[in-house]
């Protein structure tokens, strides 16, 4: 490819040769957090006609809207009860600090919903402030600790990743300091990966 051509074609706009072209330059490619570079779809982009789907509007006064929600009703003896169907999804202690943990923690609580440990393990902070906590068991298996586990309230298997499907992911080497790389028995200040699939799963049948 010729690397002053910066013409757009078909396929490719600008930016994704500019992006192409440097990665060929350099011979690496961006690690970069903050979302997507790109704009996104998103469900302000959808138009809908809804003179003939609407519901009928409530009147508060008359009618109630209830949005408790409860998981595992069918198999579970202690099943999830929630205020709201709005979760705090799993975001590993390591590229969170252990006061934002707590934070999220202590706003799950405050929500009447629950939060998620995410990759790294489960903090003494997180458990103490969150009266729902779910414990994910990730593929990397990085600070994954059976005493932890029985003090969770429910499970997470997690199968991927919506961000980055088989992609895994990595947590750079200066956010791993002397608790994180404790908890997940590696050495301090190494970017370290994630798999991003679990190592003893073959198949559907696992």
């Amino acid at each position: 490819m010729n690397q002053s051509s910066h013409e757009e074609s078909w396929g490719y706009d600008r930016r994704i040769l500019s992006y192409i072209q440097n990665a060929a330059a350099h011979g690496m490619y961006e690690i970069r957090g903050l979302g997507a570079k790109r704009r996104l779809p998103h469900f302000d982009d959808l138009v809908f006609l809804g003179a003939s789907m609407t519901r009928y509007p409530l009147e508060g006064y008359r009618e109630k809207c209830v949005t408790k929600t409860v998981l595992g009703t069918r198999y579970a003896t202690k099943p999830i009860e929630l205020d709201i169907p709005i979760t705090i999804a799993g975001m590993s202690f390591g590229s969170l600090s252990a006061n934002v943990k707590e934070a999220l923690g202590l706003a799950a609580t405050a929500c009447g919903t629950s939060t998620t440990t995410g990759d790294g393990g489960m903090t003494s902070e997180e458990r103490l402030s969150s009266e729902t906590l779910i414990y994910q068991c990730l593929p990397s298996r990085y600070g994954f600790n059976p005493d932890d586990l029985r003090k969770a309230d429910a499970i997470e298997i997690v199968i991927g990743q919506g961000a980055k499907p088989g992609g895994g992911g990595m947590l750079l080497g200066q956010k791993i300091n002397p608790r994180v790389a404790e908890m997940r028995t590696l050495p301090e200040g190494v970017d370290q990966r994630s798999a991003c699939r679990h190592p003893d799963w073959t198949g559907p049948d696992d």
